[in-house]
């Protein structure tokens, strides 16, 4: 088998366990794997990154600013937009297939022996996120990183991440979400995130809700841990338009940078890149030491946040956000206005079935001229009709095209016809995904062809 045959193979072995919508509190069954395999995630110097929205590209930024160091990096987000192996990356790549299937190779033993005691004690065998966890730890180990930054899946206390112990931990935006998991009040979610938080570890973290700042700062003192507040010990100080992106100054814990260059759109952005700043003065320099000028602008203008207010096509411009849920759909709508010079937006809308698609409508409907909604192309998936029924009902038109190259063909058409008007696609991770496959195939950057 070639190498990218025996990824793939990986990657179907995964599936074939129960998904990432399975969750379970339980990190035990992660650690013991982790055992037989001589604790791996203790190799290296370990970022840990909980929160509701914002994760995957403070992570992102953390990680390149970590590389604009001279160190070398891991980083392990999710989920994934096109291919399996980007959740994973070491050095800003994917990790390489010949990697992960070695890695595969190096924990099969164990899997085989831990699902046989799960199954003795009428446990369910290891899941698809638990398993990744492992094969992300065990691949950094081998590359060899130095740091790795660790992007929870869901929640913190009882994930299969928090294996793992996080020298700095890093608290992006906290807010309602997967309420049936991780408690149905913002005090709850936060003492689940909150367990992420280890001895004497260095905490940083977002401007949060009074509720959420009281849960972190309680269990950082429970932790003997300090701990950073944006709008307080740190924060963004100003933000400017720029060709591409935005002109950053940021007030960090050591340092105080300015006008830095950041190839990101949004307003949120900033504020994930001061935070992702903080962060990195805590691992370097225990929050002492000012990131050097070369460094911190390498790190900045060579952060990515692929599917976030990302362009896909020109004449007319395209762009893919992956928000799905509430908050996200409001940093987005308020992106749109900020970042862009256009008088009508039409919105191509797909969300899975257990996401709040009422409240996703709410965000971004009124930012919308016409609305076409869609569907991702998951077992999870929203109904195009049913959301269709949610934006008539909120007094927005829309029209039904379930297939998402239908869709975005009858986007793009609406929005060809004025220099004034552009596309946005957005509502779901995994539509996402499926939008930036679907422009590179049909070459989007090319302008529209009737």
């Amino acid at each position: 088998m070639s190498d990218v045959e025996r990824a793939d193979a990986v990657y179907e072995a995964l599936l074939a366990r129960a998904g990432e919508g399975w969750v379970q509190p339980r990190k035990e069954r992660t650690a013991r794997i982790l055992e037989f395999l001589g604790d791996p995630q203790k190799n290296y110097r370990v970022v840990h990154i909980t929160g509701t929205n914002g994760k995957t590209s403070t992570a992102r930024m953390i990680e390149s600013l970590l590389r604009a160091h001279g160190l070398r990096t891991g980083l392990f987000t999710s989920p994934h937009l096109e291919r399996f192996t980007e959740r994973i990356m070491i050095d800003g790549e994917p990790i390489a297939d010949a990697a992960i299937a070695d890695a595969w190779d190096e924990i099969s033993p164990f899997v085989t022996f831990v699902d046989a005691e799960l199954e003795a004690t009428g446990e369910a065998p290891l899941t698809f996120f638990e398993l990744l966890t492992v094969l992300a730890f065990v691949g950094a180990s081998d590359a060899p990183v130095d740091v790795l930054v660790l992007e929870v899946g869901m929640g913190g206390e009882w994930d299969s991440t928090n294996t793992a112990d996080g020298d700095v931990a890093v608290f992006a935006p906290i807010a309602i979400d997967h309420a049936d998991r991780l408690g149905d009040t913002l005090e709850k979610i936060a003492t689940v995130k909150a367990g992420i938080i280890k001895e004497g570890a260095a905490v940083v973290s977002a401007q949060q809700p009074a509720e959420v700042a009281e849960v972190l700062r309680r269990v950082a003192a429970e932790k003997d841990a300090t701990i950073a507040f944006e709008g307080e010990e740190f924060g963004l100080a100003e933000q400017k338009l720029a060709v591409g992106g935005q002109l950053l100054t940021i007030r960090g814990i050591a340092g105080h940078y300015v006008e830095e260059y950041l190839p990101l759109y949004g307003a949120h952005q900033g504020h994930n890149a001061a935070l992702a700043v903080a962060a990195v003065e805590s691992l370097i320099g225990a929050g002492s030491q000012a990131i050097s000028g070369e460094i911190i602008t390498d790190g900045l203008q060579g952060a990515t946040s692929p599917g976030r207010l990302q362009l896909l096509g020109i004449a007319p411009t395209v762009v893919v956000d992956a928000a799905h849920n509430p908050h996200g759909a409001k940093a987005l709508a308020q992106s749109l206005d900020d970042s862009f010079d256009f008088d009508e937006w039409g919105l191509v809308l797909g969300v899975l079935s257990d996401k709040d698609g009422v409240g996703i409508v709410a965000e971004l409907a009124p930012a919308s001229a016409h609305i076409f909604a869609t569907e991702p192309t998951s077992e999870r998936a929203g109904d195009a009709d049913a959301l269709a029924d949610i934006i008539e009902a909120a007094g927005h038109r829309v029209t039904v095209l379930p297939a998402l190259a239908d869709a975005a063909d009858a986007a793009r058409e609406w929005a060809a016809s004025s220099d004034r008007r552009a596309v946005v696609i957005a509502g779901s991770i995994v539509l996402a995904g499926e939008a930036i496959a679907l422009a590179e195939e049909e070459d989007w950057k090319s302008g529209w062809r009737a």
